[in-house]
């Protein structure tokens, strides 16, 4: 498929998905969000293991278009938001490990995809921001991931006062994994990514699912759906193999993901 707005490549077992609209800040007009939306359905289909999500220019992004909000009635502007959380959920349902690769401002929806990434890795020189309190338009959405990841206080104070956060201090308030230098960031990502994506691949898309569905749940009832999902985990072929590898003190050999 030929998209306009962003670029697909397969290196091996990863895909990169590289936001390429620099001249527009990377903004997450609703055709780009539909062009990423067709992207993860297709490669959520592949036997990829990882997807990293990029972008071109000197801004990660710059979140929504206005040009989509100007003028827009009530109902088409839902629409749009609809269309922003279906590409968000997306990424957290895909069966690969999604990691953003930040190189620069992630500011409001472009800072809730960031949050929303499985894993991040920002550069030095990466900001990143909930801007809309600053203005009149507060960001609804885009706290709806970032607050899930640095938590209540620190997700107010960013929609609240709407200031740039630096990488060392997104790292801090736990938006980001690593903040690394900048010409160190496409291999260092690289590298995270090795790690997460060993081992059997059946077995962490499993419980890359599991581990969203639990994590907002109660305690008991997140203990009581996670003990099945571990026990369905334990009798599956991959599971077997890693048990059987451990105990015999070999290397394990795992199937395809199904």
């Amino acid at each position: 498929m030929n998209y306009e707005r962003i670029t697909i490549q397969r290196e091996g077992s990863v895909v990169t998905l590289t936001l390429n609209n620099a001249e527009k800040r990377n903004v997450l007009a609703i055709d780009t969000m539909h062009e990423i939306i067709n992207a993860l359905k297709s490669i959520g289909q592949t036997d990829a293991l990882g997807l990293i999500i990029a972008a071109k220019g000197p801004v990660f992004s710059a979140g929504h278009d206005f040009v989509d909000m100007l003028d827009a009635s009530e109902q088409e502007a839902k629409a749009l938001f609809n269309v922003c959380s279906k590409m968000m959920g997306l990424i957290q349902l895909l069966p690969q490990v999604v990691i953003a690769r930040v190189h620069g401002l992630a500011t409001a929806a472009g800072c809730q995809l960031v949050s929303i990434c499985d894993l991040a890795v920002a550069s030095e020189s990466a900001t990143f921001a909930a801007p809309g309190g600053k203005g009149g338009l507060f960001c609804h959405t885009p706290m709806v991931g970032i607050a899930r990841a640095v938590g209540r206080k620190r997700g107010l104070e960013m929609a609240l006062l709407g200031d740039e956060i630096d990488a060392q201090t997104a790292a801090d308030w736990g938006l980001v994994n690593r903040v690394v230098a900048h010409d160190c960031l496409i291999d260092e990502t690289d590298a995270l990514m090795v790690r997460a994506t060993r081992g059997s691949a059946g077995s962490k898309a499993a419980g890359k699912l599991a581990y969203y569905r639990q994590i907002d749940m109660a305690q008991a009832e997140a203990y009581e759906y996670a003990s099945e999902v571990m026990a369905q985990g334990t009798v599956s072929v991959d599971g077997q193999e890693g048990i059987e590898a451990f105990i015999q003190k070999r290397k394990a050999k795992y199937g395809p993901r199904q």
